[in-house]
C-alpha cells in the first residue's frame, strides 16, 4: 500500500464524508431499534479501508502522519455516534498498543490482521471496585511459563466484535508504585475469560459494552505486552493518544452540528426574515464557529507535536487540553444547535439532519477516556513539572 498523495488524501476525506453522512446514516435507522451492528455496517468499513488506513505500511496500512488520521477521524465523526465509537477505536487503541509494546512474535502473526478486522480488540482497565489507574484490583499471577488472571473489568467498549482484550492487572501486589500493574494481550476465548452484556446507552447505539469476568484465566507468557511493572505506562501513554482522537471526534460532530443549524437558520422565517438574520441567532452561530475554530486550531498543534516529539514530553498535557477543550466545545454547539433548532429539533427524523440523535450521541464523550475532572488533574500535574511552560509546534 503506497502513501496517498495529497490529493488522493482530500478525495479520501470526502468519500468518508460521503459515507458518514450516507449509507452509516441509513443503517443507523436499524441500529436505533436493534442497538447492534449489522454485516453491512463492517463490510463498508472495511471496502472503505476505515481499519487499514491509519496503519503503517509495513502492515498494510497508508502510512498516515497522525494529523491525517485526526482529519480522517473528523470525517466519519459527523456520522452515528456508535459507529464513530468503533471507528475511533479502530484508528488508535485497536493496533498501537500491540505495536508500540507487543514482542515481535505477536506482531508479525497478529498486525496484518488489522487491516481487514480478522483481529479487532477491546481496552480492559477500568473496574467497578477499583478506577482507571494504579488503584486496580485484578491480578496476574506467574506460574511458570504462564500467567493465571482473576477478576472484573466494567464499562468495556466492543466486547461484541473483539478477539482479543488489552488488560491491565496487578503483577506486583506488594508495590504501591507505577510498577505494580502490567499490561496483556488477552484472547478472548481463553478459558476462564467471561463477557457479560451491560444495558443499552443514552446514546452511540451499536456499541456493544461489557463486563470482563476472569476466573483463573490462564494465558501464556508470550502474551505479556512490555516487561512487568510497565502497564500504568501502557495504559496513560496509550489513553493520551487516545484523548486527542476523542477532540477530533468531538470537531467532527460540532462542525456538522454548526453546519444544520446555519441551514436551518437560513431557511426558518419569522416575521418575513429569515432567523439567521436576527441578532441573537447571530450570536449563537459566531459562538459555535469561534470554538470549533479553537479547537480544530488544538486539535492539528497536537497531532504537529506528536510527529517531531519523540520524548512525548507534553503530549499527555496536550491531549488532555484537547479533549477538555472538545467537550466544552461541543456542549457549548449542541446545546446552541438546539436552541436554533427549536422544538423541530427535539424529534427523530429531521429533514435537515439527526440534530436529536447527535445531541444523545455526543454526550457519551464527557465520559470516554476519561471525566473531565481527570484530563483538569492531568493538566495541573503537568503543568507543575514544566514550570507552566508548554512547546508549541510551528
Amino acid at each position: 500500500m503506497s502513501k496517498l498523495s495529497p490529493q488522493q488524501f482530500q478525495d479520501y476525506l470526502m468519500q468518508i464524508r460521503r459515507l458518514a453522512e450516507g449509507p452509516l446514516e441509513e443503517i443507523q435507522k436499524e441500529v436505533e431499534v436493534t442497538n447492534k451492528f449489522p454485516q453491512e455496517f463492517y463490510d463498508l468499513a472495511i471496502e472503505n479501508d476505515l481499519y487499514r488506513c491509519a496503519l503503517p505500511e509495513e502492515y498494510g496500512g497508508y502510512g498516515l502522519s497522525e494529523l491525517e488520521i485526526l482529519q480522517v477521524q473528523e470525517e466519519f465523526s459527523r456520522g452515528p455516534g456508535g459507529m464513530r465509537m468503533h471507528l475511533h477505536y479502530a484508528m488508535d487503541l485497536n493496533w498501537r498498543i500491540l505495536d508500540d509494546y507487543g514482542n515481535d512474535e505477536l506482531k508479525a502473526e497478529y498486525m496484518p490482521k488489522f487491516q481487514d478486522k480478522s483481529v479487532f480488540t477491546c481496552f480492559a482497565l477500568t473496574e467497578a471496585t477499583g478506577g482507571t489507574g494504579a488503584d486496580l484490583h485484578t491480578t496476574a499471577v506467574r506460574d511458570g511459563d504462564s500467567y493465571i488472571l482473576n477478576g472484573e473489568k466494567t464499562l468495556i467498549s466492543h466486547t461484541d466484535c473483539c478477539e482479543f482484550a488489552y488488560v491491565i492487572a496487578v503483577t506486583n501486589p506488594e508495590s504501591d508504585k507505577a510498577d505494580r500493574l502490567s499490561a496483556f494481550f488477552v484472547p478472548m476465548d481463553a478459558p476462564g475469560f467471561e463477557v457479560i452484556n451491560m444495558p443499552h446507552m443514552m446514546g452511540c447505539r451499536g456499541a456493544g459494552h461489557g463486563d470482563l469476568k476472569f476466573t483463573d484465566c490462564r494465558i501464556d507468557k508470550k502474551y505479556l505486552l512490555g516487561q512487568e511493572g510497565q502497564g500504568l505506562e501502557i495504559a496513560l501513554h496509550s489513553l493520551s493518544v487516545s484523548r486527542a482522537h476523542i477532540a477530533a471526534s468531538n470537531l467532527g460532530m460540532a462542525q456538522r452540528m454548526l453546519e444544520m443549524s446555519l441551514k436551518y437558520a437560513a431557511d426558518r422565517v419569522t416575521f418575513g426574515k429569515p432567523i439567521v438574520t436576527r441578532q441573537a441567532i447571530k450570536m449563537k452561530l459566531a459562538n459555535m464557529q469561534m470554538n470549533i475554530h479553537a479547537l480544530r486550531c488544538m486539535v492539528y498543534d497536537f497531532a504537529k507535536d506528536y510527529e517531531v516529539q519523540a520524548d512525548g514530553k507534553y503530549i499527555e498535557e496536550k491531549a488532555a487540553m484537547c479533549k477538555l477543550f472538545s467537550i466544552d466545545t461541543v456542549r457549548l454547539v449542541s446545546d446552541e444547535m438546539l436552541e436554533i433548532f427549536g422544538g423541530v429539533g427535539y424529534f427523530e427524523d429531521n429533514p435537515y439532519g439527526p440534530v436529536e440523535r447527535m445531541y444523545r450521541d455526543c454526550r457519551a464523550m464527557w465520559l470516554e477516556e476519561g471525566a473531565p475532572t481527570v484530563q483538569r488533574i492531568t493538566i495541573a500535574k503537568s503543568a507543575v513539572k514544566f514550570g507552566g511552560q508548554v512547546e508549541y509546534v510551528i
